[in-house]
């Protein structure tokens, strides 16, 4: 099963690059996806089914397991099962799936460049569906519950043009990720309640959790929560219609056989254990009959064939959360039945309504006529698709619905007036299905009286393959329902009581068999009086509409955003250095004075004198950057507090610290320098306002803070300091002697690539926020110069001339040959300078060589990959100075975003590759091994890590470099596209007059 879960998630991955060269039929290759895990599966299936549902892993008469350790001190794992439940689950999604991406390589127009992001999100739905039904753990529950909504986001939205479709999207994320953080509570409650995160050992364990009442009370309302805003239920139907703004093939799945049976599954999957809970009858039996009496009554009033089914689909799912919700056996089997029977008429239905909408190009009852006449085969599967919504013999819906009202019955002869309600309202709402289902069949087919025929283009066997196999399926099954018995009977074996229950096509001459006599009669004198039905809809008044309930809401909070947005967002830096230091101060301190701590004992103000004359440096640069008034004499200021810290970390024995930081220092120094030059050279373009003595205040009240903090943190330690055992761990198990670059990329890797990530994450923000395409990664090579285009910034006399100066240092400098700094041919000579060049051509390959030793020798010595990263970035920064922004291009051809992916992708691979040998993920190892003359040596793997930190700094330094430098120089030029250039070979001796006429031509 994890073969087929990374298959789906591979080849989703893989497929918008396929899109790229196979178009739309790529489709039928993603279909061969599912369709293999779904031919798997079938071919298997007696392994889930003839096991003992109770047993755990590991047993030989246990469904099958496998268990990959995550972070086992948290109690995190990747934990997967396939009983009985998960395995039809998994039949209906890959099934239906693959189907349904069948189908859309014919509803997808062949020249839609859009399909390759579509099909990719789809057939990754596929995957987040199937890691649902087969996971074991809560955690990963969650996970794959959230992977479903995202997915359902984008597959919703994805006509982004479309504002209805924008405002579907994000009404169905909102809802559903409100009620999956409901759920994610509860879950964490159960598990932490149970002792376990594993759902199979949960359930094992329910008697003695039920004995804990209110906390796995409040556990199970909270994952309900989750289950009724999935699967739509009162009061979060809403969002359901109007996801029908998505394409029909997502309806058809999402909305038919996948993600809306998510919730149904929650409920059927903790029903054998916690449906004995305080609250789970009441919220399961009063929703679930709320809904299929809502949804059915609702249906009934559109025009719309897609929102008929909408409203039908909300209708069906109230009633298949009454169902298995009822935690007793033979309402389990008839609920399991029913769901397999509504995934397949449902899915029918969504995709016969799809070609409707393709060929006709309306889904409006009103304007549809004679499409029955037009499409005889289409009329054909949409009449047993519908029927077998309608619970009409002999088909799989009949079936499960018989199953039902026997279940109901049974349980209503034993039981109390509450009984008799519950199956009279199932009794009125499969009444309406019937209503809605003819609705459905006579709205998008027949006749209708004075209506001219519509339009209809014939569709191809292969457009109607799809929905023709699934009604095939509805049609078998009702007729032979011996296999989907089979299959589900397993699963009713984790409820208490007889198994003499079975899916059957005739169970005799039955109080079931009269109710459905009497739900079809009814429902089918609704149809006939469906304009007097409509009449008394219209005439009545909806009181509690959800949707205008959810959209007054979100209206109040952007209303209340944009109120607090006004009075706090005003465009002024003070105002928001202000309130941040504010709010520093404040907490800290407010926290210490209520709570009390100790302050340290002794006080030493500095260690040596050399620290004192270091301290009131910074203090000075300090107080110099208050007083500056130009933003350059500022930053230089700031820049000397920042090198004298270095100095402290080089005086207390931090080398590491002291060259990292001392490189940040100068990094951040050039990129500042840089950016400077698109802002005024003043501080302040005005004097400031008042308060100063509020602001001095603040500042130095937040400077004391954080001491205060830092002298508390100190004195406050009870424990031993874990970094006493960090020497040894660094050698012994890291194989290094440098403490903080083995901490770094081996005992805290974790943290260390979620540093990397974030810088990444603002390499690209930079980008972002400089460039509207690109990373600026298309610059000007030295060779894609034109010659002749003599610099326009040459300076000129009062008569418009240039001086003879000018044109006498151009005649020096230019090489004679190509020369490996191309700043001859690139900048003005007046902009150059020479000796910045020698030392660039002295300096930087020595610099970047000395950058690589940081990063192998880091391990024992000082250095590391962030060291020599940003050394490396120093060199650039240097060789960009020295020759401007082609320069820069030529001495990185290589785009900065495949540093940052090259980067993240080598850190990856460190955390994943111990996996395949049987470590842990970040695992290193230390390899030893001799080599001729050069002895014995040893090679430690999280070395291949610090690599990845390597090329992701240099890759941020190189987006920095490019957004402030050679973009701003770009802008500064007033011409985006190529740099003034001169000839490779020189200038020639022409007279000033000579070369004026050249520059004009």
């Amino acid at each position: 099963m994890l073969i087929v879960l990374t298959l789906l998630f591979v080849v989703a991955l893989a497929a918008p690059m396929i899109f790229r060269k196979l178009g739309r039929s790529t489709f039928y290759l993603l279909a061969a996806v599912p369709a293999g895990g779904f031919v798997w599966l079938l071919a298997t299936f007696g392994r889930y089914t003839g096991t003992d549902q109770h047993a755990l892993g590991g047993g030989p008469n246990a469904p099958p397991a496998e268990v990959l350790a995550w972070i086992p001190q948290l109690r995190l794992e990747l934990a997967f099962r396939m009983d009985t439940l998960s395995a039809v689950l998994s039949l209906l999604i890959l099934g239906v799936g693959a189907l349904v991406l069948f189908y859309c390589a014919r509803y997808f127009k062949a020249d839609d460049v859009h399909v390759g992001p579509f099909g990719a999100q789809l057939l990754a739905f596929a995957g987040a569906m199937f890691g649902l039904v087969i996971t074991d753990d809560l955690i990963m529950l969650y996970v794959f519950w959230e992977l479903t909504t995202i997915l359902s986001y984008l597959l919703i939205g994805f006509a982004r043009q479309r504002l209805a479709a924008r405002r579907s999207a994000l009404m169905a994320l909102m809802v559903t990720t409100f009620g999956g953080l409901a759920m994610l509570v509860g879950l964490i409650l159960l598990g932490q309640t149970a002792g376990t995160y594993r759902i199979s050992e949960l359930l094992n364990r329910a008697p003695d959790l039920l004995a804990h009442g209110t906390v796995v009370d409040v556990a199970i309302l909270l994952i309900l929560a989750g289950a009724i805003s999935k699967s739509a239920l009162v009061p979060f139907h809403f969002w359901l219609p109007a996801a029908m703004a998505a394409p029909t093939p997502v309806s058809a799945y999402l909305h038919a056989a996948a993600m809306v049976k998510a919730g149904i599954y929650l409920v059927a999957r903790f029903a054998p254990g916690l449906a004995g809970t305080g609250h789970w009858d009441a919220v399961v039996t009063v929703l679930g009959l709320l809904t299929m009496l809502v949804g059915g009554w609702q249906a009934l009033r559109q025009f719309d064939l897609k929102l008929i089914l909408a409203y039908g689909t909300v209708s069906q799912l109230g009633f298949l959360t009454l169902v298995v919700g009822q935690g007793y056996r033979e309402a389990a089997l008839a609920g399991l039945g029913l769901l397999l029977a509504h995934g397949l008429f449902k899915a029918t239905l969504f995709l016969v309504v799809g070609i409707i909408d393709h060929q006709s190009g309306t889904r409006d009852i009103r304007l549809l006529s004679g499409i029955h006449r037009a499409a005889p085969k289409l009329f054909a599967v949409a009449l047993v698709g519908a029927a077998s919504m309608a619970g009409v013999p002999p088909l799989l819906g009949f079936v499960a619905k018989e199953s039902v009202y026997e279940a109901f019955f049974h349980r209503a002869e034993h039981g109390g007036w509450t009984d008799w309600a519950v199956l009279a309202g199932v009794v009125a709402g499969s009444m309406l299905t019937f209503a809605y289902s003819a609705r459905f069949v006579w709205g998008g087919f027949a006749t209708k009286p004075g209506a001219e025929a519509t339009a209809f283009k014939p569709v191809s066997r292969a457009f109607l393959a799809s929905p023709a196999l699934l009604a095939a399926a509805t049609v078998l099954f009702g007729l032979w329902p011996v296999p989907v018995d089979a299959a589900v009977q397993p699963y009713t074996s984790l409820f208490a009581g007889d198994g003499g229950s079975r899916l059957a096509l005739w169970h005799g001459l039955t109080p079931a068999l009269g109710l459905t006599v009497l739900t079809l009669a009814v429902g089918l004198l609704l149809f006939r009086l469906r304009r007097q039905v409509e009449r008394f809809q219209d005439g009545t008044v909806q009181f509690l509409d959800a949707e205008r309930i959810y959209r007054g809401v979100v209206g109040a909070l952007d209303e209340a955003a944009i109120w607090v947005t006004g009075r706090t967002q005003r465009g002024s830096l003070i105002f928001y250095l202000f309130v941040i230091l504010s709010v520093a101060v404040a907490t800290p301190v407010g926290a210490l004075l209520l709570f009390g701590a100790p302050w340290p004992a002794r006080w030493v103000w500095f260690d040596s004198p050399v620290q004192a004359i270091i301290g009131l440096a910074i203090i000075a640069g300090a107080l110099a950057a208050i007083q500056a008034n130009k933003r350059f004499l500022a930053v230089l200021m700031v820049s000397v507090t920042g090198y004298g810290i270095a100095l402290l970390f080089a005086l207390q024995g931090a080398p590491d610290l002291a060259l990292t930081q001392m490189l940040v220092e100068t990094i951040v120094l050039v990129a500042i320098v840089l950016a400077l030059r698109s802002l005024p050279a003043r501080l302040w373009l005005r004097a400031p306002g008042g308060y100063k003595l509020l602001r001095a205040g603040l500042g130095v009240a937040f400077g004391l803070a954080m001491m205060a903090l830092a002298a508390v943190a100190m004195a406050s330690r009870t424990a031993a300091p874990i970094s006493l055992a960090f020497p040894e761990m660094a050698y012994e198990g890291g194989g290094g002697a440098n403490i903080v670059n083995v901490t770094l990329v081996d005992l805290r890797a974790w943290d260390t690539f979620g540093e990397i990530s974030v810088l990444a994450l603002a390499a690209t923000g930079v980008a972002s926020l400089i460039f509207v395409r690109g990373r600026g990664d298309k610059r000007p090579r030295a060779e894609t110069v034109a010659t002749g285009s003599v610099d326009r910034m040459t300076e000129m006399d009062e008569q418009g001339h240039r001086s003879a100066a000018v044109l006498t240092a151009r005649r020096f400098a230019t090489a004679a040959r190509d020369p490996w700094l191309v700043a001859g041919r690139t900048l003005a000579p007046e902009r150059r300078s020479i000796i910045l060049e020698v030392v660039t051509r002295l300096l930087f390959h020595s610099v970047m060589v000395f950058s690589v030793y940081l990063l192998l020798a880091g391990h024992n010595l000082p250095g590391g990959g962030f060291a020599g990263g940003l050394l490396a970035g120093l060199a650039l920064a240097v060789r960009y100075l020295a020759g401007g922004r082609v320069e820069l291009a030529e001495a990185t051809p290589v785009s900065a975003g495949v540093l940052l992916a090259a980067g993240l992708g080598t850190a990856s691979l460190t955390a994943i590759a111990p996996l395949f040998f049987g470590g842990e993920v970040f695992q290193s190892a230390i390899i030893h091994f001799s080599l001729p003359v050069f002895g014995d040596h040893k090679f430690v793997t999280s070395t291949i890590f610090d690599v990845g930190v390597y090329l992701v700094v240099v890759g941020l330094v190189l987006d920095v470099l490019r957004s402030f430098g050679s973009e701003i120089d770009e802008r500064s030029e007033g011409r985006p596209s190529h740099p003034p250039s001169y000839p490779e070979r020189g200038i020639p001796h022409e007279a000033p007059e000579e070369i004026e006429e050249g520059v004009a031509r």
